[in-house]
């Protein structure tokens, strides 16, 4: 359990600078180049500009820190892995912005921050921890250095072990 609050911390360590960089770029651009004014669609594609680059700074972080214990040699593999479960994350605070802006109409600067980074947010962070712990960064996922779950062999260690009787199948033939 100790193991589990500890990745957890630093998994959350690393998801505040993805957040800082998330909510300034979104901030930045939906005042500026991607207002809702001077285009339709700019909070969604300011989203995507903001959680794309969040996105890198999180894959440093979390491969080389939070799950470091864990993380494979074959890094495309685990970046690929990481790319999508990120991806998932991003298109839940985009469905969360997507309603609140599009479909209920509310369009505020505060309303689309509460939608796409509080609420969005906080149902993307539960998704992406719960699939980098379980597949991307998960004991075993790649051919690194990651610990790996002993697994029984079907063979019984030389030493120590009592001779056990042949199993005859019936045919008379020795199993």
């Amino acid at each position: 359990m100790r193991s589990i609050i500890g990745q957890f911390t630093r998994f959350g360590l690393v998801g505040i600078v993805g957040l800082v960089i998330d909510i300034g770029m979104f901030n930045l651009l939906r005042a500026t180049v991607l207002s809702p004014e001077a285009y339709g669609e700019g909070p969604l594609l300011a989203k995507v500009i903001s959680v794309s680059l969040a996105i890198a700074a999180n894959w440093a972080g979390n491969r080389y820190w939070a799950f470091r214990p864990h993380r494979s040699t074959t890094a495309l593999r685990e970046g690929i892995a990481f790319a999508i479960v990120s991806v998932g994350g991003m298109l839940i605070a985009l469905g969360c912005l997507w309603i609140s802006h599009y479909l209920l109409g509310f369009q505020s600067a505060l309303a689309d921050n509460i939608s796409a980074n509080i609420v969005g947010f906080a149902l993307g962070t539960a998704f992406r921890f719960w699939l980098y712990r379980s597949w991307v960064f998960a004991p075993g996922s790649g051919s690194g250095t990651s610990e790996r779950p002993v697994q029984p062999s079907g063979r019984a260690p030389l030493d120590g072990v009592e001779a056990v009787a042949p199993v005859y199948d019936g045919a008379g033939r020795n199993r």
